[in-house]
């Protein structure tokens, strides 16, 4: 209506605090179209969060029990997170920080939690993104004979596994300055169905291995017997915020760069379906292998390093499905990846008014050289740590049960507290293009039951981190 018209009007412009000059922000770059901004923020969501962590999660917590957990938590707490980031980024069309801002002034560390968690997770994320790119091209070139006698020596040596984090955040960072609708778009509408093509070979190559039914069982049959449900519960909810994105200011920065017409509500319900068939995908890829070949399932992050080009060296034609897992993994890492750089590129031009450019090749040597220390601590910095961590483990830490739950929280209060309740159901209705019946249900869930979740897990996981 013209309430919300006004309201965005007043919003969507800003001042150039160095120069005075007046900016209109609706002029910012927008994705080309709505499939377009469903792939880019289904990349974001759909990466080493999938591949990577969630089988060897769903090992270590049980199996189907912790797929339940994980199911549950994703509709009923993530979808409305990622509803309402997505809302707060549309409504303002600002990068984090300045969209916490604008719906009130004091709340910008509420964003500051987002773009200093994306940095933190780039910091090791692209360590691992340069792994998944040395075993790809091993695989192109050659077989790998001894995969955990070959993991630990690439892992530990100093050069070679640095080479590769720098030559993956470059890939990013061509990606990102190439801009949102031309660089991330783009490429996340070809990786994206690439992804689910090749995932979904590896599954039904995985699932006709003899003796596979075992997997199966694991991952579908629950076992409630289980004793550690506090740890189930608190994996099942990292993997929700990391898969997701939640707390990283991504959604935020994407959503910022969507049309006024669009349906929120839609999209916050597809992007988790989407990243949940992955990820049970991925599972049927990983789990039914790791059974046939007596892998204890619980064989944690080494996973896909050391466990699965054991099974290709195994099966008749292991090295082409290597190098179709590993390219489909490679895929996943660079859609999540760049997803973190745009929040801090985001920032970086609007608030602090670089160039592009600029603001890229300032994340790439930033980025490069704390995943340098993350790399590194594998090798010649692993008697250096920081509360008794590594980097590696301390910058996961740090992202995964501080900043991430934190900003995740911040924004539960900001939109379930302080954000004008009549504007917040006028954004998610699209100025009342579009019915919202959840939005009572909504409000509930970001003023108590998220927020009560979210201290619960982290209080939880910091003991249990203390403890050990």
């Amino acid at each position: 209506g013209i309430v919300h018209q006004i309201i965005k009007i007043k919003e969507n412009h800003i001042i150039n605090k160095n120069t005075g000059d007046f900016f209109n922000m609706s002029k910012r770059e927008k994705w080309s179209s709505e499939f377009g901004f469903l792939m880019a923020a289904a990349g974001s969501a759909i990466g080493l969060g999938n591949l990577w962590k969630f089988p060897y999660l769903t090992g270590i917590s049980g199996g189907a029990v912790f797929i339940i957990m994980y199911l549950i938590l994703m509709f009923t707490l993530g979808a409305p997170l990622l509803l309402t980031e997505m809302s707060i980024g549309r409504h303002t069309k600002s990068n984090s920080i300045d969209a916490c801002k604008k719906i009130s002034p004091k709340w910008g560390i509420a964003g500051g939690f987002g773009v200093a968690g994306a940095f933190v997770i780039l910091s090791y994320y692209m360590v691992i993104g340069g792994w998944v790119l040395k075993y790809m091209t091993s695989y192109l070139f050659g077989t790998i004979e001894n995969p955990q006698q070959y993991f630990s020596d690439f892992t530990s040596s100093t050069a070679e596994p640095i080479i590769w984090l720098v030559v993956f955040t470059g890939i990013c960072a061509l990606i990102v300055n190439a801009g949102v609708s031309n660089g991330i778009e783009k490429i996340s509408k070809i990786f994206l169905p690439l992804l689910f093509l090749f995932i979904i070979i590896i599954a039904v190559k995985s699932l006709s291995l003899p003796n596979s039914i075992e997997g199966v069982k694991f991952f579908l049959i629950p076992d409630f017997s289980q004793k550690n449900w506090i740890s189930i519960f608190i994996n099942a909810m990292g993997q929700v915020f990391f898969s997701l994105s939640l707390g990283m200011g991504t959604l935020i920065t994407y959503g910022s760069y969507l049309d006024d017409d669009v349906n929120l509500v839609k999209n916050s319900l597809y992007i988790p379906i989407f990243d949940a068939v992955i990820a049970i995908t991925a599972g049927f890829a990983v789990l039914p292998a790791v059974f046939v070949f007596n892998i204890p399932p619980e064989s944690g992050a080494g996973m896909i390093f050391q466990v699965l080009p054991s099974v290709f060296n195994e099966i008749k034609f292991g090295r082409i499905f290597a190098v179709i897992f590993f390219l489909l993994v490679f895929f996943a890492a660079v859609t999540s990846a760049i997803s973190l750089f745009e929040v801090i590129t985001a920032y970086l031009s609007e608030n602090r008014h670089f160039k592009r450019l600029t603001a890229v090749i300032m994340i790439f040597i930033a980025t490069s050289f704390t995943g340098i220390l993350s790399s590194m601590s594998f090798g010649k910095l692993s008697n250096i740590k920081i509360l008794g961590m590594t980097f590696f483990e301390f910058f996961s830490f740090l992202s995964d049960k501080i900043l991430m739950p934190l900003g995740g929280l911040l924004i539960c209060i900001l939109a379930g507290y302080i954000w004008d309740r009549v504007v917040f159901k006028n954004e998610l209705s699209s100025g009342g293009k579009y019915k919202v019946k959840i939005f009572k249900s909504l409000r509930f869930i970001l003023r108590y039951t998220a927020p009560l979740m979210i201290i619960i897990i982290l209080i939880s996981s910091w003991i249990m981190d203390l403890s050990d």
